[in-house]
């Protein structure tokens, strides 16, 4: 199964476009699993936020910086991690990979066939070599960074280059690249005009990844509208910190389930 049925399969089921982003940064964990697992906590959190929420999303996305700040255990966290969120549910592994074609066979390698994730995030600013080996996995997604969250994306995502801003070359570049159907691209909730120009340019066929919402205080009602294709799908919604840090007491998996249970249905007002 491709990942754009997966994805769409799992989204029909839950009803769902909301993509939980699971940052567990170890620091920011309650203090009582802390204490009582110590760097441990971090697995022992996102199976309570997983078990809370699995029924809510359409996928999950951890931030491969947040595992491997942790050291050796960190990454077996990770893996341990990809084997509690059930097989149906697609997880995007957040690592922004981008290097010349040999490097880059190998981040892909280890993404796709070791941690066994569904979707990578990768920087294309190198050109279509650094991004060639993740495509050569049909199966799964690529996403490419367009146009990103954070405020410093206008330092170069913005540029004039030929006549329109260097976002949009990237954008052009994603649609002719996907021949085989497997790119998706990154566009943060923050630049909302952008997204509806990005969604025209790659078309209703493409999946779009917006970071941005919560902390980054993203507009969602409008990021929902101008992301999602003609059938008012394939926008994924990522939201992280603001769900699975909702609560630092002992509730924080009902408080995680509360919220994403609200975004969910946020998002699916929005769409229709």
């Amino acid at each position: 199964m491709s990942f754009l049925e997966k994805l769409r399969a799992v989204a029909r089921r839950n009803n769902s476009w909301l993509c939980i982003g699971l940052d567990s940064e170890f620091p920011r964990l309650p203090s009582f699993l802390r204490e009582r697992h110590g760097p441990s906590a971090v697995l022992e959190f996102n199976r309570a936020i997983i078990e809370a929420t699995a029924d809510l999303v359409c996928a999950y996305k951890p931030n491969l910086a947040f595992y491997e700040m942790l050291g050796p255990l960190g990454l077996e966290i990770l893996y341990k991690t990809r084997e509690l969120i059930p097989q149906e549910i697609p997880i995007i592994a957040d690592a922004k990979r981008g290097d010349i074609e040999n490097t880059a066979r190998a981040y892909a390698k280890a993404l796709f066939e070791y941690y066994r994730f569904d979707a990578v995030t990768v920087n294309p600013l190198m050109g279509f070599d650094s991004v060639a080996p993740f495509l050569e996995y049909s199966e799964k997604c690529t996403f490419l960074l367009v146009r990103t969250s954070n405020p410093g994306a206008r330092d170069f995502q913005e540029l004039n280059c030929d006549g329109k801003p260097l976002y949009q070359h990237v954008a052009e570049k994603a649609r002719q690249w996907n021949t085989r159907k497997n790119i998706g691209v990154v566009v943060g909730a923050t630049a909302p005009n952008e997204l509806a120009i990005v969604r025209r340019i790659v078309g209703d066929e493409m999946p779009i990844l917006v970071p941005g919402i919560g902390a980054q205080a993203g507009d969602l009602e409008r990021a929902v509208k101008n992301s999602v294709n003609a059938h008012k799908e394939l926008a994924i919604i990522n939201v992280s910190r603001s769900v699975i840090f909702a609560s630092s007491s002992e509730d924080f998996a009902h408080a995680a389930r509360h919220a994403a249970l609200s975004l969910r249905d946020e998002i699916n007002r929005a769409r229709a």
